[in-house]
């Protein structure tokens, strides 16, 4: 991977300090007492990550991470969604038939179980390596944003850039759109405003969410 160029720390810092105003006028941290929860379940930890891209989150990705928990309560490590895998049950526990998302997921727990990855605690584990990270972006359709989104679902700080984060910085008045840029500047944010960053991510989330319209619903 080409390293990318530094930001300009006080670029960095001043869209830190947009984002933490802008935040404080909406409610937080004054509001906001959501505690974010962790998986402890490699099944939905994977099937959230992968699915949640594109598509609506309350109407389709909960429910069927949802069925999984409730459904397959044995699936919690990658050495038993390795199994699944090599049944050709990959489509049932996912409750999905389209090829591109089942094929990202089966990929995602092959890389796993090859780099002897089990536990949701592994996962956790692997995932602060930034070696690992870069290995795992190898794979088609894993980003730094889905790595991000996965550190955050295993308890790790971090902020996942998505369409959500993306508007409420021009909100703010940041025009600047890197990635990396991006994520500093919330997390930094974040911690001017004392608030966890994982939280911080979740309530930007969940307050873009309600004001934008919804995603469009795909099920099949």
């Amino acid at each position: 991977m080409v390293a990318r160029p530094r930001p300009d720390r006080l670029e960095l810092l001043k869209a830190a300090r947009r984002v933490a105003d802008l935040a404080s006028t909406q409610g937080v941290p004054a509001t906001y007492h959501v505690r974010r929860s962790t998986y402890e379940h490699a099944g939905a930890l994977l099937a959230d990550a992968v699915l949640q891209a594109g598509l609506s989150y309350r109407s389709v990705v909960m429910p069927r991470v949802g069925r999984i928990l409730k459904e397959f309560p044995d699936a919690d490590r990658v050495s038993a969604l390795i199994c699944l895998v090599k049944k050709g049950s990959t489509a049932h526990l996912l409750h999905w038939q389209h090829s591109t998302k089942v094929e990202r997921f089966e990929h995602l727990v092959v890389f796993l179980h090859r780099a002897k990855v089990d536990t949701t605690e592994d996962i956790r584990a692997a995932l602060k390596s930034a070696a690992f990270c870069a290995d795992l972006q190898s794979l088609n359709g894993v980003g730094p944003k889905t790595i991000d989104y996965m550190a955050c679902l295993v308890g790790i700080e971090s902020i996942a850039v998505d369409r959500h984060i993306r508007t409420f910085a021009a909100r703010a008045g940041v025009n600047n759109r890197d990635y990396e840029f991006l994520k500093n500047a919330f997390c930094f944010a974040a911690d001017l405003l004392s608030i966890s960053r994982r939280e911080f991510d979740a309530w930007v989330w969940s307050r873009e969410a309600r004001h934008q319209a919804p995603q469009l619903t795909f099920v099949f």
